[in-house]
C-alpha cells in the first residue's frame, strides 16, 4: 500500500481525490494508517464519513471493500458463509459418478471454492484495502463483541478450514450517525474522530471541487442558505451532501444564481422532513441571500 509521510501528505493526496480535510482528520487518518488502528467517524449524516473511506481507498489506490449495517446483521451475512446449491450439485454429481466415501465427499464439500467470501473475509483476504463498517450503530451489542475480536486479531477462524489470518491488514473506517451509542469497548480499539459540520468557507470549497461546472454565485448563495438552515431546530439538519445535492439540482434547472422564491421551490433537494421544509418557507430567505450571498 503507498505510504504517506504525515498529515500534510495525507491531506495533499485526499484533496487529489476532491475530498477536502482539516488538519484534525488529516492527523487522525495518518495516525489511523501509521499505527494500524481502525477510525471511528461519527456525526451527523451527510457530513462525509462514508465518504472519506472512499477517498482513502483512491489515495492509497486500494479497493474499497463496504459492509453496509442493519439491525438484525449477523456474522454470516458479515463474514462468510457456504454456497450450498454448488455443494448439492457437487454432492449430486459425486454420487453420479460412485463415489461413497463419506469422509471424502465432506472434505471436498467444505473446499474453499465452496466458500462464499463477504465483506469483512474479503477484507482479510484483499492485500492492500480498506475496509469501511457503515453506521455500525444499526447493527446490535452482539455484533459488536463480534467485530471487537475481528479487528482485534484480524484473523477469523472457520472450524473446517482452520484460522485465516491477514497477510496485510485492511485500513479499517468505521461510521456511526449516533442513533444509538456504540459500547466503549469498541471505541478503545479505534482512533475517534468527530465530524462537524464545516464552516462557510470550508463548505463553499468542497461544492466548488465536486460541482466545477456550477456558476460561483450559485454556490455560495447554496452554502450560505444551508449554513443558515443548520441554526435553526431542525428535524434533520442538512450535510454537505444534501448542499452538493441542492446546488446540482438549480444548476440543472439553469440557475446561475437563486431566488428566496426559486430556494423555496426545491427545499425536496435539501431538507427531507416536511416539518422542516415549512420551517424554511417561515425563514426570510431573500435577507440571507442578501447579506451571505452576494
Amino acid at each position: 500500500m503507498t505510504a504517506l509521510d504525515g498529515p500534510e501528505q495525507v491531506r495533499a493526496r485526499l484533496e487529489e481525490t476532491g475530498y477536502l480535510v482539516d488538519d484534525g482528520l488529516a492527523i487522525a487518518c495518518f495516525l489511523a494508517l501509521r499505527l494500524g488502528r481502525p477510525l471511528f467517524c461519527e456525526g451527523d449524516a451527510g457530513v462525509g464519513k462514508t465518504a472519506l473511506a472512499s477517498a482513502l481507498a483512491e489515495a492509497l489506490d486500494a479497493p474499497l471493500i463496504r459492509l453496509q449495517c442493519h439491525e438484525g446483521i449477523d456474522a454470516s451475512q458479515a463474514l462468510y458463509d457456504w454456497d450450498f446449491p454448488r455443494q448439492l450439485l457437487h454432492l449430486r454429481a459425486a454420487e453420479a459418478a460412485g463415489v461413497t466415501d463419506a469422509d471424502r465427499l465432506e472434505g471436498e464439500l467444505y473446499d474453499r471454492r465452496f466458500l462464499v467470501a463477504r465483506p469483512l473475509l474479503k477484507a482479510l483476504q484483499t492485500q492492500p484495502s480498506v475496509l469501511l463498517i457503515d453506521e455500525i450503530d444499526r447493527a446490535d451489542d452482539e455484533f459488536e463483541a463480534f467485530l471487537l475480536e475481528l479487528l482485534s486479531e484480524f484473523s477469523v477462524t472457520i472450524p473446517e478450514l482452520g484460522t485465516l489470518r491477514a497477510e496485510e491488514p485492511p485500513v479499517v473506517v468505521l461510521t456511526s450517525n449516533r442513533t444509538r451509542e456504540v459500547h466503549d469497548a469498541l471505541k478503545r480499539r479505534c482512533l475517534y474522530h468527530w465530524f462537524e459540520h464545516p464552516g462557510f468557507a470550508r463548505e463553499l470549497a468542497i461544492v466548488r471541487r465536486r460541482l466545477p461546472d456550477v456558476s460561483a454565485r450559485l454556490a455560495e448563495q447554496v452554502t450560505a442558505l444551508v449554513q443558515e438552515l443548520r441554526g435553526h431546530d431542525l428535524l434533520k439538519p442538512p450535510g454537505v451532501a444534501e448542499t452538493i445535492d441542492w446546488a446540482e439540482a438549480l444548476d440543472a434547472l439553469g440557475a446561475d444564481e437563486v431566488d428566496a422564491e426559486l430556494a423555496a421551490a426545491t427545499l425536496g433537494s435539501v431538507l427531507k422532513y416536511r416539518e422542516d421544509a415549512e420551517r424554511a418557507r417561515g425563514m426570510d430567505l431573500a435577507a440571507v441571500l442578501a447579506t451571505r450571498g452576494a
